[in-house]
């Protein structure tokens, strides 16, 4: 009866493990890029159920079948398909359809720069004519080289993330991809960094000019997926009070006596 508390209270662990993903999810609905994330669950290891002190085999310990002690949080995931593109017309947004990232140059608050890697392609230019994330990020170009768009020209970008201004190519943005997604670590909202193991391969990705990746939520799933864990967490809880009942009770039957 006691471990049906603690088995219970397993679910009811991975359900709030579950809503912290979903609530997550829904709160960045907006957010340019953005990749939805998911939760899986694993049963904990079955253990063998001993039969003890039990005089009709000698009182000879013996396995009774497995049991399981309910549920523990799995790993958390990134699901990595593509948002829709949704039309700026603004000449600085650049979204990818395909797989690929923007490589761009973070700079943490004590001057280290690292290289990032974000499919958010809301850019902005600073005085000084280079290519910047909206949060003051260098956008990197070929051999990791800041982007200068020259002063008052027009920025064209084609499909290949060539980048042209005044009719002549000055330069083409950074596109990377990798092996395996698995070497890849989520920095912030839509940002990434790579791990030990991470492999850089060509991207093959289409750059669009004059438009931004929507973030791939869904919130009418996500608000499904929300109702089903509070009626599994809700569940849990019912289990948890039925038990506490019966042993509320067994308490009571054993002080009569």
């Amino acid at each position: 009866m006691i471990r049906s508390l603690y088995t219970a209270s397993t679910g009811m662990v991975h359900q709030m493990n579950r809503m912290d993903v979903i609530t997550n999810n829904m709160a960045n609905s907006d957010t340019t890029a953005y990749k939805k994330e998911g939760s899986t669950s694993q049963s904990f290891d079955a253990v063998y159920g001993i039969k003890i002190n039990d005089s009709s085999v000698n009182y000879i310990h013996q396995n009774i079948g497995k049991m399981s002690l309910g549920v523990k949080v799995g790993e958390t995931y990134t699901d990595y398909s593509d948002g829709n593109l949704e039309e700026t017309g603004q000449s600085f947004d650049v979204a990818l359809a395909g797989k690929g990232f923007f490589a761009i140059s973070y700079a943490d608050k004590n001057g280290n720069e690292s290289v990032r890697y974000t499919r958010d392609g809301n850019f902005v230019l600073n005085k000084d004519g280079i290519l910047m994330t909206r949060d003051g990020d260098f956008v990197l170009g070929g051999d990791n080289e800041i982007i200068v768009i020259p002063e008052g020209e027009t920025m064209n970008i084609d499909e290949m993330g060539r980048i042209s201004a005044g009719g002549q190519v000055i330069g083409n943005l950074a596109l990377v991809d990798f092996e395996d997604y698995n070497y890849l670590k989520k920095f912030g909202e839509n940002m990434y960094t790579t791990v030990d193991g991470a492999v850089e391969i060509p991207a093959t990705c289409k750059v669009y000019q004059g438009y931004l990746e929507a973030s791939n939520v869904n919130v009418i799933s996500e608000m499904v997926e929300l109702i089903s864990v509070t009626r599994d967490y809700e569940s849990n809880q019912k289990v948890i009070q039925s038990v506490d009942s019966s042993l509320e009770k067994s308490v009571s039957l054993g002080r009569i006596r």
